[in-house]
């Protein structure tokens, strides 16, 4: 990509900044950091026990992650680091979840949510890992934990309308994977196992995993692992206007996870598991694998961080 891609000037402040991207490789236990074009690849963290989902918050400087851990020793924990990758510091414990995944960051609230799998939950707490709490409980126990249609995955927020989504995946190449809809607080006088307000956005779709929202557009991205034709895609779809079928705009990913929107730059980054980093316009025209062979990648986060003087 041009180095205008890279690096943009915003008016509101003048302020220069270098657009980057946050890559998580599961099986070496790695953070790369990059340009948006692949180049200036450093690695910034290692020794982490399975990251899978990781965020930014630009204004504070830092990077949190997810580390899923040893689904079967219930040893999950999310850390956080600056930018650099420099002063690490543990946020939730191993244990206090059991194997969670994709992260995101409610920062007007100082909130952190993600999708604990084999904990069958969607859970949050405060950025420095207090009032940790569960918000979507799909089951509990050993028997839910092994169940497939329970295992919570992907999530987004959107703030306008106060709801939450989350992907639970289903058995491999099954076809049972669904995505919900829910407000954000649980009903008063419910809970996390029992809420009225929780409504299927779409269902029979082949292995969900993360998700994005344009909240611009108002529109749902998501990655699929499942099989062709519907599987191995980025698939998207209107929020406030529901089709009947999601729009599939990528195809032939090698089991697709991470997505991170540029929706200013009209532009979408995806990762799969076979190591290949995409880039694509919203749409999914100008698709290009600009990165290979790069491990097992998990998730990836897209920031424009302020250009070194």
């Amino acid at each position: 990509m041009s180095e205008v891609l890279n690096e943009s000037q915003h008016s509101a402040g003048t302020r220069a900044t270098v657009a980057r991207l946050f890559v998580l490789e599961i099986n070496a236990g790695r953070i790369h950091c990059m340009n948006a074009d692949g180049s200036d690849r450093k690695t910034i963290v290692t020794d982490c026990r399975m990251p899978d989902g990781i965020v930014v918050d630009i204004d504070a400087g830092h990077i949190y992650w997810t580390n899923m851990g040893v689904p079967n020793l219930n040893d999950g924990s999310i850390e956080r680091a600056d930018i650099d990758g420099k002063n690490r510091k543990m946020i939730v414990a191993q244990g206090d979840t059991h194997t969670p995944k994709q992260i995101i960051l409610d920062k007007p609230n100082g909130k952190l949510y993600w999708c604990d799998r084999e904990g069958t939950r969607v859970m949050r707490c405060n950025l420095d890992g207090s009032q940790l709490e569960t918000l979507i409980e799909a089951g509990r126990g050993e028997t839910d934990s092994r169940d497939k249609t329970k295992w919570c995955v992907g999530l987004t927020i959107d703030a306008e309308r106060g709801h939450i989504y989350w992907s639970q995946k289903g058995p491999d190449k099954a076809g049972l994977g669904r995505i919900f809809r829910a407000n954000i607080e649980i009903p008063a006088g419910e809970t996390a196992a029992a809420r009225s307000d929780i409504e299927i956005f779409f269902d029979k779709l082949p292995e969900p995993i993360d998700l994005e929202l344009d909240e611009k557009n108002r529109v749902l991205y998501w990655t699929d692992r499942g099989d062709p034709p519907r599987g191995n895609t980025v698939n998207r779809a209107s929020i406030d206007h529901k089709p009947a079928e999601p729009e599939i705009v990528v195809t032939h990913l090698m089991e697709g996870i991470g997505i991170a929107l540029d929706v200013a730059g009209d532009r979408m980054f995806v990762t799969d598991l076979a190591g290949s980093v995409y880039t694509a316009r919203l749409g999914g025209s100008e698709e290009k694998n600009f990165l290979y062979a790069q491990g097992n990648l998990t998730g990836i986060a897209y920031a424009e961080l302020p250009k070194e003087q």
